[in-house]
């Protein structure tokens, strides 16, 4: 990884750790996010993986609404970073503790690979 990779991850984990924490506080269910970036193909690369608790506390958020919500969140902390994508809803994923646990043993470094 180049160094200004490093330092755009640096500055994007800290930004997305912002929206976590405030998603930790306002979403019922909501755990944790990660990203994932192949800093030869960004910001095409970038996925961002919000993670609930359970399948059902996913369902209740996506169908509450909040699902538009936390998108346009992102999408303004990535343009507040100078990253541009045209659609964030195909950059963000949405899973849960339970799906993990289901199909891979809880190993998420094994789910997100």
């Amino acid at each position: 990884m180049r160094k200004t990779d490093k330092k755009m991850d640096n500055e994007l984990r800290i930004a997305l750790t912002d929206v976590c924490e405030t998603a930790l506080t306002e979403i019922e269910g909501f755990q944790w996010l990660t990203h994932t970036v192949d800093y030869s193909y960004f910001p095409q690369s970038l996925k961002i993986i919000c993670v609930f608790d359970t399948n059902a506390q996913l369902a209740t958020f996506s169908e509450s609404g909040g699902h538009d919500q936390l998108l346009s969140t992102i999408q303004k902390t990535l343009s507040n970073l100078g990253i541009t994508v045209k659609h964030v809803a195909r950059h963000v994923f949405f899973d849960s503790e339970e799906s993990c646990m289901n199909v891979h043993g809880g190993n998420w470094a094994k789910r997100l690979a």
